[in-house]
């Protein structure tokens, strides 16, 4: 059987490692790479191949720079000609991202069968570009493979429901069970050892709002007075950070911006810091796996659960509620309560996959 698996950005090279290795040692699978080149700066891409042992893929699409309409458009028309040649037996996505929705289209279009990791996640709101993404690609998708039941529950209010939604777990929680002891720790000068917030800010509401992304780093900036502050930075909020009067990033002495690190390097982070703050979705979910508090900038989640659990606090980006979302998370005890499966998603998927008709 061939798959044909579509990626581009980060978070779906740290979810294809996993499926990827559960694919290569399934006897009858054959798997075609394309990496539609979403995510191009090196340690935004690059470099998850060289660490993560993914295999090199089979067709670098090289596209990425542009806006969401010419992306997505581009990854059609290039993903088609590349199915159009393989003839795979199954198209395999992966969350929500411009190349996830190029994929699905091209494949649907073609009338191969589509399957999606990462399912049923809802932030509602659509102003989002990755909520359109996500819905869309539920909509049409053959297989759906939900993380948690949450997500389940998300696609049968949708009326998607039977036997093509099947509860798999989380394949970033399988990531990091195999990983974890690979962690290595960054190569940053004055990095301390332990107790300092892991921070990462990349999502447009966030970096291309002036106002938002100043109250956010004036809370950061207050927030570093007490406890340091690691903060790698997206190649477009480092951009949009040099613009902005206020926060040049040459400028920003009393914490740390750093560039983007790898997967093994964001798991030690992971590993040492006291607390998490982000605005990225997968983040929240690792900062959970590692036990440690989470507070997330943004206004909603489609990880209700880790809310639920009072192991996430969402404080948006107004600078008072980021401080007390700060204060209380201090004190925040997490329990393992396993919510993202049993840590062998991938081969969930894999054998899904395999036993569809």
């Amino acid at each position: 059987m061939k798959i044909l698996t579509i990626i581009g950005a980060r978070p779906q090279f740290v979810k294809a490692a996993v499926v990827s290795r559960a694919l290569r040692q399934t006897a009858g699978m054959q798997e075609i790479l394309v990496h539609t080149g979403q995510h191009f700066d090196h340690n935004m891409s690059q470099v998850f191949f060289d660490e993560m042992d993914i295999p090199m893929p089979n067709y670098n699409l090289g596209i990425g720079g542009g806006t969401h309409g010419q992306n997505t458009g581009r990854m059609i028309e290039k993903i088609e000609a590349v199915m159009i040649k393989e003839k795979p037996d199954w198209v395999l996505v992966y969350g929500d991202t411009d190349s996830t929705l190029a994929g699905t289209l091209a494949a649907v279009k073609l009338h191969i069968p589509v399957a999606h990791v990462e399912a049923g996640l809802r932030s509602y709101n659509r102003r989002m570009p990755e909520e359109l993404n996500r819905v869309l690609t539920d909509h049409a998708a053959d297989l759906l493979f939900a993380p948690t039941d949450v997500a389940v529950e998300n696609l049968s209010k949708e009326g998607i429901q039977g036997k093509k939604v099947i509860g798999t777990g989380d394949v970033m929680y399988d990531a990091v069970q195999f990983y974890r002891e690979s962690a290595k720790r960054p190569d940053i000068a004055g990095l301390p050892d332990r107790d300092f917030v892991l921070c990462t800010l990349h999502r447009a509401e966030n970096t291309d709002d002036p106002e938002r992304l100043k109250s956010i780093m004036e809370a950061l900036s207050t927030i570093a007075e007490e406890i340091p502050v690691i903060l790698p930075l997206h190649p477009r909020t480092r951009s949009n950070l040099n613009k902005h009067p206020d926060f040049r990033t040459s400028e920003l002495s009393n914490f740390r911006t750093i560039d983007p690190v790898g997967y093994l390097e964001m798991v030690w982070l992971l590993e040492h810091c006291r607390m998490v703050m982000t605005d990225s979705g997968g983040l929240q979910k690792e900062a959970y796996f590692f036990q440690k508090p989470c507070v997330t900038l943004r206004d909603e989640t489609e990880w209700v659960e880790l809310v639920e659990a009072g192991a996430n606090t969402l404080a948006g980006a107004d600078k008072t509620a980021i401080l007390k979302a700060f204060n209380q998370s201090k004190t925040t005890v997490i329990k393992d309560e396993q919510l993202y499966g049993d840590g062998k998603s991938a081969q969930h998927i894999v054998n899904a996959i395999r036993n569809t008709n």
